[in-house]
């Protein structure tokens, strides 16, 4: 949780110390990463933190490393009803993290001051950049541009790969980068570039500054984001990532489960406190308050009934949710991830075709699945 985010947990967990005095709860705060690799090494030891709050995707992880307990005989169906179902994250048939916020999803952002109404389709959004990637100061240069977001990072393309069918696994969790689907999206980002949509360098850095120096139009960028462009006063509007006119599919952001597990090291009394802390934490109104400080979407049914998503930026990120995918929890993401990054990197650099990067994504995801079970 980013700083706000713990603040409120912190006055939950004051909450819960009040009327459970014999119980008492302390947060420790670790970046993605090094939570992960802490939790790992205290966990294997035979100690760490009894309940650990992360992204969906440390699941397959924490339960092929045997850290975590299925959650599934510590609550009944009727509890698990109040949820809605991408908040309850499983991995072989079992239930390991409960969510107390869905979505992490990206969406489009756009600067209501340059543009005011969002692309419908792929074709506007191409069309677009007649009038909106344009050289501001006459130097010959674009300096302004229609869409601006990471293309560093293969998360940002997901949306826009989904839009043309394609997916990074199947079922059985194998690869499935090498399909006509994935190549044709990659021949569309690559498009993007070549015609000025977007800059020829954009990591995210690079992305949040421009559209907040009102340089460019719009950006593709998650919740996390919103807060910091509200703080510069900037005024945004949310909106679905165009619909893909080739295909008539909706691109399909990645979706996951913010929440929590439970140590598998936390055994009689503190296992009993732990499941009492992590019912008091996924109450609704204890998720609202996230949403008033965070704008995140709940996972608990009543509290997604509040008015506040019928409207507004809340409705066109659940908008936008409706129609994301579930981001995979296994460990074979991570390779995925890996044997993606650098043939995507050299299609928008021109250095590979999308058909040969296609393939070679294929051949490094395989090996690298090889290797990690080597």
């Amino acid at each position: 949780m980013q700083p706000a985010g713990r603040e409120v947990l912190q006055s939950a967990l004051d909450e819960f110390m009040t009327e459970n005095p014999e119980i008492i709860c302390e947060q420790l705060y670790f970046e993605t990463e090094e939570l992960r690799s802490n939790f790992q090494i205290s966990v294997l030891g035979g100690s760490g933190p009894d309940l650990v709050y992360g992204p969906a995707d440390q699941v397959g992880p924490f339960v092929t490393m045997e850290l975590i307990h299925p959650l599934d005989s510590f609550y009944n169906d009727d509890f698990l009803a109040v949820f809605v179902e991408a908040s309850k994250v499983r991995y072989n048939g079992n239930l390991y993290l409960l969510g107390d916020r869905v979505g992490n999803h990206l969406t489009l952002v756009y600067n209501r001051d340059i543009l005011e109404n969002p692309p419908q389709n792929t074709d506007e959004l191409l069309a677009m950049s007649n009038q909106y990637s344009v050289d501001l100061d006459g130097d010959g240069m674009i300096d302004q541009f229609t869409l601006v977001f990471n293309y560093i990072e293969p998360f940002f393309a997901i949306p826009f790969l989904g839009g043309f069918g394609g997916w990074v696994m199947n079922d059985e969790n194998q690869p499935i980068l090498n399909t006509p689907e994935m190549t044709n999206g990659m021949a569309f980002l690559a498009k993007l570039k070549t015609e000025n949509v977007i800059p020829r360098e954009c990591d995210y850095d690079i992305a949040n500054s421009l559209f907040k120096e009102g340089k460019a139009a719009m950006i593709i960028n998650g919740s996390w984001s919103w807060g910091g462009y509200l703080d510069a006063e900037m005024n945004i509007g949310l909106a679905k990532i165009p619909k893909v006119s080739q295909t008539g599919k909706w691109p399909t952001p990645m979706v996951s489960a913010l929440g929590y597990s439970i140590n598998i090291n936390s055994t009689e009394k503190r296992l009993e406190n732990s499941i009492k802390l992590l019912e008091f934490l996924l109450q609704s109104e204890i998720q609202l308050r996230f949403t008033e400080k965070l704008n995140t979407i709940p996972s608990h049914k009543t509290a997604l009934k509040n008015p506040q998503f019928q409207t507004g930026m809340l409705k066109a990120s659940a908008d936008q949710m409706s129609v994301g995918k579930p981001m995979p929890v296994v460990p074979e993401m991570r390779a995925i991830w890996d044997a993606m990054r650098p043939h995507y990197q050299a299609v928008l650099n021109g250095s590979l075709t999308p058909k040969e990067a296609t393939e070679k994504m294929q051949t490094d995801a395989e090996k690298k699945i090889t290797e990690m079970y080597e």
